[in-house]
């Protein structure tokens, strides 16, 4: 069992949704990058999900696009992502990693190189947000053979023929956009996402992991109730970019911007204990 399926079968065995912050690798520098992924895990987080920077991050809004303009200004390479998550498993050999990217990077570095370099990482999945199954080629059976997960993304658009067909080629969680947009969008369709997520259950026992447009308490609860965990990235990603330069940033000032997902995980707790009261 992947490091990824243990983590979101221990949540599901503690009655409670799997917290996954998104950030951009490299943003606005790799060291902080590292002191922010280690400070998420001690606020709460399950997992990471870390972003490989792209000149063209055409599915993401204008907070992540910021993110990344900072991260390639700073000199941020896939070389350098992969790098990062190495030195993140010299401290932490629990807290899985998804590496989420778009195609073109990938392609230049070659599949079979990037698959053995994300093990060589110890990376634990990969979301590639322009790569169909139907046109992956080698890469999902890449991973596959170095025990990596290949994590996609269904949207409320998805046709059911389509949704079954990325099913299969998915492992450790599906992802489903919840909303018709960019990251960072306003969520105010509870009840498609519900819709979406019931018809979802139907045809797969992998954990439906919700994404897009979770802000606040309000939304990831919400979300979390419909899903079995949600992910957080352009709320976490506003908030890293607040941040002063290295040479100025003052002692509790990571703290403050992960402060989010502690904040989250607190009122997830607050609300699987009133359930369980309830029950």
């Amino acid at each position: 069992m992947s490091r990824i399926s243990q983590c979101a079968a221990r949540a599901a065995d503690e009655g409670r949704g799997l917290l996954i912050p998104y950030l951009v690798a490299g943003d606005p520098d790799f060291d902080t990058s590292l002191a922010i992924m280690h400070e998420l895990v001690r606020q709460g987080a399950d997992m990471i999900e870390l972003g490989i920077p792209f000149s063209d991050p055409s599915s993401d809004g204008p907070a992540i696009q910021r993110g990344v303009e900072r991260a390639l200004a700073a000199g941020a390479t896939l070389g350098g992502v992969l790098e990062l998550a190495a030195r993140f498993r010299t401290r932490d050999m629990e807290t899985p990693i998804v590496l989420m990217g778009y195609l073109n990077p990938i392609e230049i570095m070659g599949y079979a190189q990037f698959a053995e370099n994300c093990a060589r990482a110890d990376v634990d999945g990969v979301l590639v947000v322009d790569m169909p199954p139907a046109e992956a080629g080698d890469l999902p059976a890449l991973l596959a053979g170095r025990d990596i997960d290949r994590i996609f993304l269904v949207s409320p658009t998805t046709t059911a023929a389509r949704t079954k067909e990325i099913i299969e080629y998915t492992s450790g969680y599906l992802y489903y956009v919840s909303l018709k947009g960019v990251t960072g969008a306003a969520l105010e369709d509870r009840e498609s996402v519900e819709r979406n997520i019931a018809r979802l259950r139907d045809w797969t026992s992998l954990p439906v992991v919700v994404g897009f447009g979770i802000r606040d308490v309000e939304t990831a609860l919400a979300m979390n109730e419909l899903g079995d965990g949600i992910i957080v990235g352009s709320a976490l990603v506003e908030r890293i970019g607040q941040l002063p330069a290295a040479s100025r940033r003052e002692p509790g000032q990571i703290s403050e911007a992960a402060a989010l997902i502690g904040n989250l995980r607190q009122a997830l707790n607050a609300r699987q204990a009133k359930g369980d009261r309830n029950s």
